[in-house]
């Protein structure tokens, strides 16, 4: 297993690293390396591999909210059977059970703050065990998938005492 949580580590780093590259890295044979990838994604580790992208430096419409979400649980509906209805929306990028003042963490993209805001309104705050949402726009994004996103608008100017 400490093989496949080294490929985890790489991956999770670089999922466009050749294979040869991975087998080097990991000091195994590339066979080795397919296996285990094989593995991983028959196992459900791996889900797939995506981008991290910089939204903000494209010119096109693209907004993100995190949402916080408290539900109210009876005998018959738990938290699986609430993620499960809100899983399915294509506007839902992610979902996370929590601890603290909120049950749901979710992140919602969409074309404007009007269509998140439509589709938190109309979508999530009426299912039945909902009893509340906060909604927190994404203004900028400094980091995300553990990569920086370079230093935009910095001002390097020094500041002046009096």
């Amino acid at each position: 297993m400490a093989a496949k949580r080294e490929l985890l580590d790489v991956l999770s780093t670089d999922a466009r690293e050749s294979v040869d590259d991975l087998a080097r890295q990991l000091d195994v044979d590339p066979e080795t390396v397919e296996q285990l990838i094989a593995e991983l994604e028959a196992e459900g580790v791996i889900h797939g591999y995506q981008a991290v992208i910089d939204w903000d430096s494209i010119n096109d419409s693209h907004v993100s909210a995190f949402v916080e979400l408290n539900v109210e649980l009876d005998r018959e509906t738990g938290y699986e059977e609430i993620a499960d209805r809100i899983v399915k929306f294509p506007t839902v990028q992610s979902l996370r059970l929590v601890s603290g003042d909120y049950d749901f963490a979710i992140e919602v993209t969409g074309e404007s703050m009007q269509s998140v805001s439509r589709f938190i309104s109309e979508q999530i705050a009426p299912i039945p065990e909902v009893t509340q949402t906060v909604t927190h726009f994404i203004m900028d994004t400094y980091k995300d998938g553990g990569m920086e996103f370079g230093d935009r608008d910095r001002d390097d100017r020094l500041s002046v005492s009096p």
